[in-house]
């Protein structure tokens, strides 16, 4: 069982950066892959980044790509996110995810149904 907890959200205006921070519990956070995902009002949940067990492979949404960074210190078992040149439309609720089985590949892991752990979620809002 892992139990993920998110921190970092928050109200910034368009422009700037932003990390999130996912606090996992439990041994096993090292051997999973972690991905994050973000909502916004209205709208599926769509993926933002991934990151594999040893931190050597990350994939982005195009929307996201060379904004964003996905990092991760198994020591602390926490997943980061650094979130720069912030857009109003990056506003959503961003949730941390982790993948326990690691049968996905590539784009497959992109689909929510792949990850068996979620946090609650926290808050982005970038205003123009």
């Amino acid at each position: 069982q892992v139990q993920l907890v998110e921190s970092g959200g928050g109200l910034v205006q368009a422009g700037a950066s932003l990390r999130l921070s996912c606090a996992a519990s439990g041994r096993a956070f090292s051997g999973y892959g972690m991905g994050w995902f973000r909502q916004a009002p209205g709208k599926e949940r769509e993926f933002v980044t991934r990151i594999s067990w040893s931190g050597g492979s990350t994939s982005y949404a195009d929307s996201v790509k060379g904004r964003f960074t996905i990092s991760r210190d198994n020591g602390k078992n926490t997943v980061y996110l650094q979130m720069n040149s912030l857009k109003p439309e990056d506003t959503a609720v961003y949730y941390c995810a982790a993948d326990p089985w690691g049968y996905c590949s590539g784009s497959e892991c992109y689909v929510p149904r792949w990850y068996g752990y979620w946090g609650q979620g926290t808050q982005v809002t970038v205003s123009s």
